[in-house]
């Protein structure tokens, strides 16, 4: 297992190479010139092609790219080119947000995604079957950003039950920053009032993201169990007389987490694209929010730095999916 996992982690690094050649070689392509995004609306040609030689944007591309290849394996992101600050300052500043969210979205997803997939294949053609089956298309098939409008009309503009955006009120203080997550900071300082608070704007960012993967994971559980449940160790299960409850979750449902753990994996990949959109949305202020900015600013640094974030990141829940895999199935092993 060790070997496998060194193995992994050493292939890693041409993925990285590759994801951070082609972002940054995208980057180049985009309208916009990054010195005059340094230097400011105002400044002359003489300070913009005093700019364009400081950054090294006056060399050929490859060129460009091994300098940055350089400073990145000396631990520097670089220096954000609109806020002057070191890119990976500003990451462990806006990534909390994001990860706050994604946890969220994530325990809505499996639990929710799970939980009605299981009830709908215990009952195959009945109204809970064909209620999830008819939400799951809608799911999948609702942009995201239609969704997120349509929450904050209803939650937050006709029932007023919930925040519309931001991710505390403003009469509410922060709390003490331990870990950035508003909601866990909060709970350890004890104060509660700022932990429901951060909870209630967390709701709607969290539910948007969630109902695709809910209506996905809850699909992939079915058809799982439903395959589970025609097994021959199920029906020796029953014919030992162990109840129905105890057939499904302790016989039906280990055998069909394997393809539902696949699919959470890729859940992932799209919520760190999704996030992007929603952040902006619900004015999040996180990595999507900082991605937007650097992206609009054409904030090269910015791109390159959440790109390689992001796929590690990324990289790493494979990694632990493929490694959960041994834990949920014995039979397989990695060498």
């Amino acid at each position: 297992m060790g070997r496998y996992v060194a193995r992994r982690l050493f292939l890693m690094i041409p993925v990285l190479l590759g994801v951070s050649i082609l972002a940054f070689y995208v980057s180049q392509l985009l309208p916009g010139d990054p010195a005059r995004a340094a230097a400011g609306r105002l400044a002359t040609p003489e300070q913009l092609e005093a700019v364009r030689e400081r950054l090294g944007l006056d060399q050929p591309i490859p060129v460009q790219y091994g300098l940055y290849i350089g400073r990145l394996l000396q631990g520097d992101l670089g220096t954000s080119l609109s806020s002057k600050q070191e890119v990976a300052q500003e990451l462990r500043i806006f990534f909390p947000a994001t990860l706050e969210l994604l946890f969220a979205t994530m325990v809505l997803t499996v639990v929710l995604g799970i939980t009605i997939g299981v009830r709908a294949a215990t009952s195959r053609g009945g109204w809970v079957d064909r209620a999830f089956l008819g939400f799951s298309y809608l799911g999948v098939g609702m942009p995201v950003f239609f969704l997120a409008l349509l929450l904050q009309l209803v939650f937050a503009g006709w029932l007023r039950v919930l925040p519309i955006a931001g991710r505390l009120s403003l009469e509410t203080v922060p709390p003490p920053v331990l870990t950035g997550l508003y909601t866990f900071d909060a709970l350890f300082a004890g104060q509660w009032a700022t932990m429901m608070d951060a909870g209630r704007h967390l709701v709607l960012p969290a539910l948007t993201l969630s109902i695709a993967g809910i209506s996905e994971v809850g699909r992939i559980t079915r058809s799982a169990m439903l395959n589970a449940l025609e097994q021959d160790y199920v029906r020796t299960a029953r014919a030992k007389g162990l109840s129905e409850r105890a057939v499904w979750l302790r016989h039906a449902l280990p055998n069909a987490m394997l393809p539902t753990t696949t699919v959470i994996g890729l859940q992932v990949a799209f919520l760190l694209g999704g996030t992007v959109l929603i952040e902006n949305i619900f004015s999040w202020g996180g990595l999507g929010t900082y991605a937007w900015k650097g992206i609009f600013r054409l904030d090269i640094p910015v791109i390159m730095g959440i790109t390689l974030v992001s796929t590690t990141a990324y990289l790493f829940v494979n990694l632990g999916v493929d490694l959960l895999y041994t834990k949920l199935d014995p039979r397989i092993r990695y060498e």
